[in-house]
């Protein structure tokens, strides 16, 4: 397993009325050999964690922190996806994008492009999940990022563009076998969903990006769902441009104290100007 001690943030800063900013530590590309990192999950401590690539590769490792601030990153070697046939994942079929992990160990993984959801139960070869017929009609740049399980096993997932402006963004639902449009969530300014995680409060946390043109700006909002609409919404945090960079993976835990953690890695795009890092940060209200 290998270490990284990089680019710790500063001191403990104050970032709003909702959430307390921790700190962010850099991971750089010679450290992982992949990038691209989309998807996130993290043990109920907040220690070990699941990083998934948008190239099908995955990731494990361990943060280590001093207090409350991330101070090192612990991986193991990545490994690759592979398809139905054994094979590793390539090309368009490749883009893997949202991560959940259920309370059995068994993975599940969403996909943009070719729009679907596999389950993994261990290393091998991956089962599909049935995809209903809109899941054809999404943008092939704007399907499947964000992926989310609750404790009963059901799956959660939502495109990253509505087709509008206006328009809401459908969650579907994965229970019983089948995928059914259960809730949709306001479309809100520029931004849109790419990650997505129950917390040990069982509210849903949705990460959203919006890309200035230059730089990237991310919220984070959070859902109490009934069993067939949204019961409320609250924004957590929205940051301004270049306060980080592009974050997509989203874990939430709770902490020694009690409080709320959210822990989200951002993606380099494969680009040497951009950055993989992690950032956290402590819901406050």
């Amino acid at each position: 397993m290998g270490a990284v001690l990089l680019s710790l943030a500063g001191c403990v800063a104050q970032s709003g009325d909702k959430v307390e900013f921790l700190g962010r530590l850099d991971w750089p590309a010679q450290a992982h050999d992949i990038g691209g990192f989309s998807g996130l999950e993290l043990s109920d401590d907040g220690r070990r964690f699941v990083a998934l690539s948008d190239r099908a590769s995955l990731i494990e490792g361990q943060l280590v922190r001093e207090g409350p601030r991330l101070t090192r990153i612990e991986q193991d070697a990545p490994r690759r996806l592979r398809d139905r046939a054994g094979a590793p994942l390539t090309g368009s079929k490749a883009d893997s994008e949202g991560l959940a992990i259920g309370r059995d160990g068994q993975m599940f993984i969403s996909f943009e492009g070719h729009h679907r959801v596999w389950s993994y139960d261990g290393p091998g070869r991956p089962q599909t999940l049935n995809s209903p017929r809109a899941f054809l009609g999404f943008e092939g740049n704007g399907g499947l990022e964000a992926l989310a399980i609750d404790t009963q096993g059901r799956l959660y997932t939502l495109p990253e563009r509505s087709g509008q402006l206006i328009r809401p963004f459908p969650v579907w639902r994965f229970d019983s076998g089948r995928w059914q449009q259960v809730y949709s969530i306001p479309r809100q300014g520029g931004f849109l969903p790419v990650g997505a995680d129950f917390g040990p409060d069982g509210l849903f946390y949705l990460l959203e990006r919006e890309f200035t043109g230059l730089a990237f700006r991310s919220r984070v909002r959070r859902f109490s769902f009934g069993e067939d609409r949204v019961l409320s919404e609250e924004t957590l945090l929205e940051t301004p441009a270049h306060k980080h960079g592009n974050l997509e993976g989203l874990a939430v835990w709770r902490d020694e104290t009690g409080a709320i953690r959210l822990t989200m890695v951002s993606d380099d795009n494969f680009q040497g100007f951009q950055r993989s890092e992690f950032v956290e940060y402590r819901v406050t209200d």
